[in-house]
């Protein structure tokens, strides 16, 4: 597409529209084939939890038909992190028409990193931040209390977390982006550094179960990805052009 053409709006979401098929037929594709590993699968996602029980505990199911949803959302939420290269990457693709030239040739490893720190979160999620905090919770078990955990329970906290870690650790993409744009600048993120910090405190009390490890294991991650970012914008922002700074001298 030439950078002077304009799509009419109804061109725009027609693209969208098809854009959301082929993620929903991607994610589709990916389910199924999840599913004939559903409880391989749902084994690997417990076990950071299993680790951390005492000898003898184990998960139960409090409803007859929990167990068969439980495998299901496990197969769907599979298929979800299976398909998400291809969902960024039609995320991007939609994006592209609005872009420069030259700033087009940069998709491509975008689209990878994307990908990359997604999963990337999520692993760090589960291999560093699960057995923290399931020790944690675990820890009020005593000898009159034992903890008895669900599988739907389970699913709902660790999925939570999984998506939650994943998307927050594309945190150094979405500036560096904005910072190509002209939206922000090293300037600008170097100055709210102070409330930037604030910020993933916050939103790391909210995404996190209420536990100080937890939230901390959270806030230190995106705070180095934050300085990531401010890397990024340093070397992939938008210089001002002579036009700019003819309008910065004249105002």
């Amino acid at each position: 597409m030439l950078e002077d053409e304009k799509l009419p709006f109804t061109a725009h979401l027609e693209e969208l529209r098809k854009r959301l098929i082929t993620c929903f037929i991607a994610v589709g594709v990916g389910f199924v084939f999840s599913y004939f590993f559903k409880e391989k699968l749902f084994k690997i996602l417990v076990r950071p939890l299993i680790s951390v029980m005492q000898e003898g505990d184990t998960l139960i199911f409090t409803g007859l038909p929990e167990a068969f949803f439980t495998y299901l959302k496990v197969a769907f939420l599979s298929g979800l992190i299976l398909a998400s290269p291809l969902i960024f990457y039609q995320f991007w693709m939609f994006v592209a028409p609005g872009l420069y030239k030259n700033e087009r040739r940069l998709l491509a490893p975008i689209v990878v990193l994307t990908s990359f720190f997604f999963i990337g979160g999520a692993l760090f999620g589960y291999f560093v931040v699960f057995p923290w905090g399931f020790k944690f919770f675990l820890g009020f078990a005593t000898e009159t209390i034992r903890p008895l955990p669900s599988m739907k329970e389970y699913l709902g906290f660790s999925a939570k977390l999984l998506l939650a870690f994943g998307l927050v650790f594309e945190l150094p993409l979405i500036l560096t982006f904005l910072a190509r744009l002209g939206i922000v600048s090293v300037d600008f993120l170097k100055k709210n550094r102070k409330y930037a910090i604030l910020l993933f405190f916050t939103g790391a009390a909210i995404l996190t179960p209420p536990d100080v490890v937890t939230q901390i294991m959270m806030a230190l991650p995106l705070m180095l990805l934050y300085e990531i970012s401010i890397i990024g914008a340093k070397i992939f922002g938008r210089a001002k052009s002579k036009e700019d700074e003819t309008e910065h001298s004249a105002a």
